[in-house]
């Protein structure tokens, strides 16, 4: 009864850092393992296998381990080798890692890298790239306004260095004016 209240407890935690550090190790000892390709099973040697992450449960009982193979190709024969294999590689991994019991194995295909490819496709598809413009101001479709100019109507005749030299031609009378207005409190506010 209070191994079921405990593990309930436990569902919603993050791992601990001992399960982190655990699992870690336990990741780099099969990686080895599947570096060196020391089997006895023919078809487990054939594939080129990558660890990519060792979940192991609160108790350190039982371990998760997550694998791709090169290209992503032949994932499912890959999970039934590993899966015959399970018990030969908790005994290679019970001598490799300091652990007081070996944790039970069980294999799962990785299929992050699959699911990042989809987005990946999906963020690049024509149709997101249409809504992408949307957000950015094109709403209405028009596939004439790549004109980005300003219109004539709406720019003014002066240039900015124009105004500059009416300001310096009255530069001193306008500034006490202001100065003025200012300290008095009468003077409407710029900007607002």
């Amino acid at each position: 009864m209070a191994s079921k209240k405990r593990s309930a407890v436990n569902a919603g935690k993050p791992p601990s850092q001992r399960q982190l550090r655990v699992g870690e190790e336990l990741r780099h000892a099969l990686a080895d393992l599947f570096r060196r390709g020391d089997f006895y099973d023919p078809e487990l040697s054939s594939f080129n296998i990558t660890i990519t992450e060792v979940r192991i449960s609160p108790d350190l009982s039982n371990a998760t381990v997550f694998f791709a193979t090169l290209g992503g190709g032949q994932m499912e024969e890959a999970s039934v080798a590993l899966r015959r294999a399970a018990a030969f590689l908790r005994g290679q991994v019970a001598r490799m890692v300091n652990l007081r019991h070996a944790p039970t194995l069980s294999f799962e295909g990785d299929t992050s890298f699959d699911y990042a490819h989809h987005i990946d496709t999906i963020l690049h598809s024509p149709a997101v790239a249409r809504d992408l413009g949307r957000v950015n101001g094109d709403d209405d479709h028009d596939e004439d306004d790549d004109d980005d100019s300003w219109d004539d109507e709406e720019e003014d005749d002066e240039s900015p260095d124009e105004e500059d030299d009416d300001l310096d031609s009255d530069g001193e009378d306008d500034a006490a004016a202001l100065d003025d207005e200012e300290k008095s409190g009468k003077g409407e506010r710029r900007g607002s």
